[in-house]
């Protein structure tokens, strides 16, 4: 049974972590408690963690992680279909903790099958979002520059599509993670315009109808118009909020390109993609355990967010357990 506290991370500066014990939040009408398991730790909270001008610190108790999976243990006035003891995902916000609250329509029961198994939901769904946007189908060449845990759960997804998925990433280990997954070629991203002249051998000289971005940074971003076909569709999955980015619009407009800012931000859509990624892994479609290559205490994820920062070894996806 919990007590009236709990263990939450609280950012107090730049780079700067501390465990404090804060009092345990309650669920209000239309939600739940949940005991988590663990996080997932997100490329996203890089920013807040070195420090901009615009971060207010100290932050809120568990702020930043939102990848969280565990246990119903309290719900709230007026829920219907979950009760205490349920196995879940969440789509909450202070999840770098023992315990968060989430909406109950923000949360995705988990099946027997996946038992014991962790499951950073958000992550996993954004996945599939974003595959669903990007209108991928059999035949086509895909190109995906950028492979970490987005990047090679995309690999999968549009392999098993039938498309021929052209990975292209700066690591060795991400290129071999990335064949694992269903990669047809792999070409190491150092020189700008050998990976141009590598595509265009592969595709002969069409490039590819659909690039998937999922760096987050100005040169990827650059490099992957690059490799878009004309009338092709480029995708952004990278996260770019560390400052503004210029684009060749130029190339954009000579080649007819669709744009696709693949982030949803309507909880619902990021709710179905859940599900769906529930049912993948749960059938076997999907296995993203691989993928799960680092795990860290609560008290030591200042060393997580620094590994998701500098991605030593063959790093893909951080994990926070309790």
């Amino acid at each position: 049974m919990p007590t009236n506290t709990m263990r939450a991370a609280v950012l107090t500066g730049p780079g700067r972590i501390e465990v404090e014990n804060v009092p345990l939040p309650e669920p209000g009408p239309g939600q739940a408690r949940v005991r988590l398991e663990g996080c997932g730790v997100c490329a996203s909270n890089l920013t807040p963690w070195a420090g901009p001008d615009w971060m207010a610190f100290p932050t809120k108790a568990g702020d930043l992680g939102h990848e969280g999976w565990g246990t119903i243990d309290a719900i709230g006035d007026g829920v219907t279909g979950l009760a205490i003891g349920d196995r879940v995902a969440a789509l909450s916000y202070q999840s770098y903790a023992e315990y968060d609250v989430a909406a109950a329509d923000a949360v995705v029961k988990l099946p027997p099958e996946l038992a014991g198994a962790p499951f950073p939901g958000e992550p996993l769904g954004c996945a599939f979002n974003i595959f669903r946007r990007a209108d991928i189908h059999a035949g086509q060449t895909v190109a995906i520059v950028g492979i970490g845990f987005l990047g090679a759960l995309l690999t999968r997804l549009a392999a098993d599509a039938g498309a021929r998925v052209i990975a292209i990433s700066r690591r060795d280990e991400s290129l071999a993670v990335a064949r694992e997954m269903g990669a047809a070629e792999t070409i190491p991203m150092h020189d700008h315009q050998a990976i141009i002249e590598r595509v265009k051998d592969l595709t002969g000289g069409s490039f590819c109808e659909r690039v998937i971005e999922a760096v987050g940074k100005q040169w990827p971003l650059d490099l992957a118009a690059e490799l878009t076909a004309e009338r092709g569709k480029l995708i952004i999955a990278g996260y770019h909020q560390d400052g503004p980015r210029q684009v060749n619009m130029w190339l954009w407009n000579w080649r007819g390109i669709d744009v696709i800012n693949a982030h949803e931000r309507d909880p619902a859509a990021y709710i179905a993609g859940i599900r769906e990624a529930v049912e993948a892994v749960a059938s076997g479609r999907l296995d993203p355990a691989k993928l799960y290559t680092h795990r860290y205490p609560l008290d030591r994820l200042g060393e997580a967010l620094d590994a998701t920062r500098d991605r030593p070894g063959n790093f893909i996806k951080a994990l926070v357990t309790f």
